[in-house]
């Protein structure tokens, strides 16, 4: 999605962006751990609040950023020349940065210290899995939306409806409950809560995610080899 606002707002809009969709996760984990022992009912619940902040986020702030909130999003925007290596590099570090700031909200929220290392472990192959399918599905979502012959009046109504679904689908379909996102895995290293993971499991989340967004690109470039972004279909 192009758009025409000067870098810096960019900039802020995608750490906000990123910040308050960790609140929303962390914060909603925090939430459901108060509320039931029930683990099914804890993850629903934060999928459900995942799901809903994602989709008013991507809605308010596309127009602004493109709402990527996710450096694997930027790596494969960057992939199809869609922005600058230089842009990309700020909106990486700006991802990162709102997403360690949002963890110590929702941590502060709930009265603990705003940053404190997971000792959740995630680690096997069928965790690595899910999150390599997880991210690739995410990302074969978003490049076929914006290289295929879709409405471009409705892209926005759709994406802000369809990547929420996906991420809250894979939530509870997936063994590693769907981070897709090596910002979100950053941040959520940094709370010893229901969301959390451990720092040494980390580098592995990431590895799989990349390579889950570049079998979601290649996807999508098989069956829209060339852009059809602007064409309507017959």
């Amino acid at each position: 999605m192009k758009v025409n606002v000067s870098l810096p707002r960019r900039l802020v809009a995608e750490a906000l962006g990123t910040g308050a969709l960790l609140a929303a996760v962390v914060g909603s984990g925090v939430m459901a751990t108060k509320l039931t022992d029930d683990v099914a009912l804890q993850l629903l619940f934060n999928a459900a609040s995942t799901v809903a902040a994602l989709g008013v986020l991507i809605y308010c702030l596309a127009p602004v950023s493109g709402a990527h909130f996710n450096p694997a999003v930027t790596a494969v925007e960057l992939a199809q020349r869609r922005i600058p290596a230089t842009h990309a590099s700020g909106y990486v570090v700006a991802q990162i940065s709102g997403a360690v700031l949002g963890t110590a909200v929702a941590d502060l929220m709930f009265d603990l210290p705003a940053w404190t290392l997971s000792t959740t472990e995630r680690s096997s192959s069928g965790v690595w899995l899910g999150e390599l399918v997880a991210t690739a599905g995410l990302i074969f979502i978003i490049a076929a939306l914006t290289r295929g012959p879709f409405d471009h009046a409705r892209t926005l109504n759709v994406v802000a409806i369809l990547i929420p679904a996906w991420i809250g689908a894979a939530y509870l379909f997936t063994s590693s409950t769907s981070f897709a996102n090596p910002a979100v895995t950053i941040a959520r290293s940094l709370t010893d809560t229901f969301t959390g993971i451990a720092p040494d499991d980390v580098p592995a989340f990431i590895a799989f995610q990349l390579v889950g967004a570049a079998f979601g690109l290649s996807l999508a470039l098989l069956f829209y080899p060339s852009s059809q972004r602007l064409r309507k279909v017959e």
